[in-house]
């Protein structure tokens, strides 16, 4: 018999929220398969270092969107689309909404167009629950210079660009475009734990864990 269709869960947020942390929660919690964008494959890793690196060519907000779209295309086409034809489930650190949020709402690109061309880098596949980890800007700043590593292109924008990326999460968790989870982020790594396996639970319905 063909196994059922695994689901997608992608965790979302501005970087320093934890959502790396409650990745890898989540994933051994439910048995799934973590991952992550930007970086995931080997074409993938490339293109990461080509979008975040500060040393590297300049990288115009257009080029930066299609080069998320490249390394989101390739993710969907050897882990995240193989794993849920499986039947496996799968936790994301970063997927669809990322785009909007960083590309659309950061960069200030057309909405419409940057939703085309996600759904196209897709191939339509759509998280079945997305959470995302609410955290004031300042305080992933600090979050963030407390891990004592280096800030690639991305965390290095300032709080003006941090804070319209922030506030464009927001802005889609309003829109429920598919069913969104919104988690205070200064709780303790325990209690958003629980909180969001509460909703995972909802989410698989009687029987539906894997």
């Amino acid at each position: 018999m063909t196994p059922a269709r695994g689901r997608l869960i992608a965790l979302e947020g501005i970087d320093g929220c934890g959502k790396s942390t409650q990745t890898r929660v989540l994933a051994e919690r439910l048995g799934a398969v973590a991952t992550f964008e930007p970086g995931a494959t080997p074409l993938g890793s490339a293109l990461r270092d080509l979008v975040l690196g500060r040393d590297g060519v300049p990288v115009s907000p257009r080029t930066e969107a299609l080069l998320m779209a490249a390394d989101r295309a390739q993710h969907v086409a050897e882990v995240i689309a193989p794993a849920l034809e499986a039947g496996s489930w799968v936790v994301t650190d970063r997927y669809s909404a990322s785009t909007l949020a960083y590309q659309g709402f950061g960069r200030g690109l057309d909405r419409r167009e940057l939703e085309e061309l996600v759904r196209w880098a897709t191939g339509g596949i759509q998280p079945d629950l997305t959470v995302l980890f609410d955290l004031p800007v300042e305080v992933a700043a600090a979050r963030r210079r407390g891990t004592g590593d280096g800030e690639d292109r991305m965390e290095a924008e300032g709080s003006t660009f941090q804070q319209r990326v922030a506030d464009g999460y927001l802005a889609l968790a309003g829109e429920r475009a598919g069913p969104w989870l919104v988690v205070d982020a200064t709780e303790s790594v325990e209690s958003i734990a629980d909180e969001v396996w509460d909703a995972v639970e909802v989410l698989a319905g009687p029987g539906g864990l894997p």
